[in-house]
C-alpha cells in the first residue's frame, strides 16, 4: 500500500482524571465552540481567555495551534479512525466507510476546514521560512483507505493499487465539501452522493487497468519470445 513520506500530528494526551483533566477538556471544548461559532483557527491565547484560563496553562496543555487543532480533529473524528470491516468485498467496504464517515463529516464540517486551512497556512509559512511551530501534518486517511480496499488489493498490480489508493484519498474528507459546496453550492447529502460516485468510477477504472495489464501479459511474453528467437 501506498504510505506517507512524513509523521502523523498526534494529540496530546489527555490527563486521565482531576482538575487537570477537567481544565484540558474545557480547553478542547472552548476551542471546538470558537471554530464552530467563529470559523477561524483560534490562538492558545484565545482559548485561554475564552476558557478564564491562565495562558501559561493553557500553554502547558496545547503548546501550539497544531497541537490544539490535532486535538480538535481527534475529538471530531476519533470514532471514524477505529472503523474496520471483516467484509471481504473491498467495494462494499469503501461504500461502508463513505456512508457511516460522511455523516460525521458533515457533523464536524467547520472543526475539518480549520484543520485543512492550518495546513494551507502552515504550507506557506514553512516555504517561506517563517513557521515558528512545529506543522500539522494530516493523512490518517491513509491507513483507513487502505483497510477499506485491502479485499481489491491482491487483485490489482502494485502501481494501479496505489493510485487506486492515493485518488480515493482525494475524494474521502473534507474537501469535497470545500469544492462541491462552496463553488457549486450542493446540498449535503448531494455532496455524499457525488463523492460515493467517484469512488466507485475509480474502483471500477481501476479494475480495468488490472484487467487490460493481465490481458497484455501474454502479448509481452509471446513478442519477448519472438525477440530472442530472431536475437538467435
Amino acid at each position: 500500500m501506498a504510505r506517507l513520506k512524513h509523521k502523523l500530528s498526534e494529540p496530546p494526551a489527555p490527563p486521565e482524571r482531576g482538575i487537570k483533566a477537567a481544565t484540558f477538556r474545557l480547553l478542547l471544548d472552548t476551542a471546538m465552540d470558537i471554530i464552530r461559532e467563529a470559523g477561524h483557527i483560534p490562538s492558545v491565547a484565545e482559548v485561554a481567555v475564552r476558557s478564564r484560563v491562565s495562558r501559561a496553562t493553557a500553554y502547558r496543555y496545547f503548546p501550539s495551534r497544531s497541537a490544539l487543532i490535532t486535538a480538535v480533529i481527534d475529538s471530531s473524528l476519533g470514532p471514524v479512525r477505529t472503523l474496520s470491516s471483516d467484509n471481504p468485498d473491498g467495494r462494499v467496504r469503501v461504500h461502508e466507510l463513505f456512508m457511516q464517515t460522511f455523516p460525521r463529516f458533515k457533523e464536524f464540517e467547520p472543526q475539518l476546514r480549520a484543520a485543512a486551512q492550518l495546513a494551507l497556512e502552515q504550507w506557506a509559512l514553512e516555504r517561506a521560512g517563517l513557521l515558528e511551530e512545529e506543522p500539522f501534518r494530516r493523512g490518517h486517511r491513509v491507513r483507513i483507505l487502505g483497510h477499506a480496499i485491502a479485499p481489491l488489493a491482491p487483485g490489482l498490480p502494485p502501481a494501479v493499487r496505489d493510485r487506486l489508493h492515493r485518488a480515493l484519498s482525494v475524494v474521502y474528507g473534507i474537501e469535497p465539501y470545500i469544492v462541491l459546496k462552496d463553488i457549486w453550492g450542493v446540498s449535503d447529502r448531494e455532496v455524499e452522493r457525488i463523492a460515493l460516485w467517484m469512488a466507485d468510477a475509480l474502483i471500477d477504472a481501476a479494475l480495468r487497468d488490472a484487467a487490460a495489464e493481465q490481458a497484455a501479459k501474454p502479448r509481452r511474453a509471446e513478442r519477448a519470445a519472438r525477440a530472442g528467437v530472431a536475437a538467435t
